[in-house]
């Protein structure tokens, strides 16, 4: 019995002796495979710092004979979400980047109208995809700021988890305008106007809400409305970027409340001013039910605005910026919008 009892024995203490060498040898991997994915998410950091630089220097190539180029550094409110909000500088304002672009043949004396200009993307930047749009604005005779918010790609993974999708990044905007009106007295404060596609039609519509006696007029392309709708339609990667620990933390499951006060459809009541809305019936990211959405809230709430939905418009997403004529065309009707109310010096005809 003892014999048997001794081989029993032996046999459990193997088999302990296996699954424990198992368990260290995957915990092992699981550490080897999360050190492998963050020195992948740094790379990427780093290629996107890269692609930043080259895409700075080709701004004076594609529209310096038109545009005094420059970028700036600002300061807009403190991170919405310190890891610690006791430690040094946890309070202090966050700095981030500001393109401007002025028309080279600016009258001397002369004050023009600016337009701010967020680019879109739950993470981006602005680049020269927007080099088209920037030349059109120059030829009308605008003063364009387009700030790189905080979440914006390029600078680093600190700057990238800055992102306050829907609240703070909203707040750098206006620091924008803020700065640019106290540095260029060539603008005029009357006549600033927003414009933005995506996240960027979201982010210039919170802002109209938010400061509506300081903006003349706002155009949203194709703007994201609902997060409540848009989480419902996205897949779990997307879900996973707000939910985030450094973002909003909580999925909208956990918190709906949250993702309304990020959305502007919530707050159409608070339209004050000339707005212009496009949407396109077959836009592949936004899909067109959050823009109707927000279509409908704007009328229940009485409020005089101008839309057109386009339907089928090639391009989907991207209608109305790439390089075809249905594409200028509905530039065009952003543009004699935008001029109604900030009187460029060269409208288009």
């Amino acid at each position: 019995m003892s014999g048997w009892f001794s081989r029993v024995a032996a046999i459990v203490l193997a088999s302990t002796v296996v699954l424990a060498g198992r368990a260290a040898a995957q915990d092992a991997a699981g550490t080897q495979l999360k050190e492998l994915r963050q020195a992948q998410e740094n790379l990427d950091h780093r290629l996107d710092e890269l692609a930043k630089a080259i895409d700075d220097v080709a701004w004076f190539q594609r529209v310096g004979d038109v545009a005094v180029v420059d970028k700036w550094r600002i300061a807009g409110p403190p991170d919405a979400n310190p890891a610690n909000p006791t430690a040094p500088g946890a309070t202090n304002p966050v700095r981030f980047y500001v393109y401007t672009f002025v028309p080279r043949d600016r009258k001397p004396g002369e004050r023009l109208p600016m337009l701010i200009l967020p680019h879109g993307g739950v993470h981006a930047d602005f680049t020269t995809y927007h080099a088209h749009i920037i030349r059109e604005l120059m030829a009308q005779g605008y003063v364009v700021v387009a700030p790189d918010y905080r979440g914006s790609t390029g600078y680093g993974r600190d700057f990238y988890e800055l992102i306050d999708y829907g609240g703070r990044e909203v707040d750098d905007i206006h620091a924008t305008r803020e700065w640019a009106l106290e540095n260029f007295d060539f603008v005029d404060p009357a006549r600033v106007g927003l414009i933005g596609w995506s996240h960027g039609g979201l982010i210039v519509l919170m802002e109209a809400f938010a400061h509506p006696k300081e903006y003349a007029c706002v155009f949203a392309g194709v703007p994201v409305s609902d997060l409540v709708q848009r989480m419902g339609y996205e897949g779990k990667s997307y879900e996973d970027e707000f939910s985030a620990p450094y973002h909003i933390g909580k999925t909208v499951h956990q918190d709906i409340a949250e993702y309304k006060r990020r959305s502007p459809v919530w707050s159409a009541d608070k339209l004050a001013m000339p707005l212009l809305i496009h949407t396109n019936t077959n836009d592949e990211d936004v899909n067109v039910i959050e823009v109707e959405h927000l279509i409908q809230a704007l009328k229940a709430a009485g409020k005089p605005f101008e839309y057109k939905v386009y339907q089928n418009a090639p391009g989907g997403h991207s209608f109305d910026r790439m390089d075809t004529a249905l594409a200028r065309q509905a530039r065009r009707e952003i543009y004699q919008f935008l001029a109604r109310y900030l009187t460029p010096p060269h409208p288009v005809q």
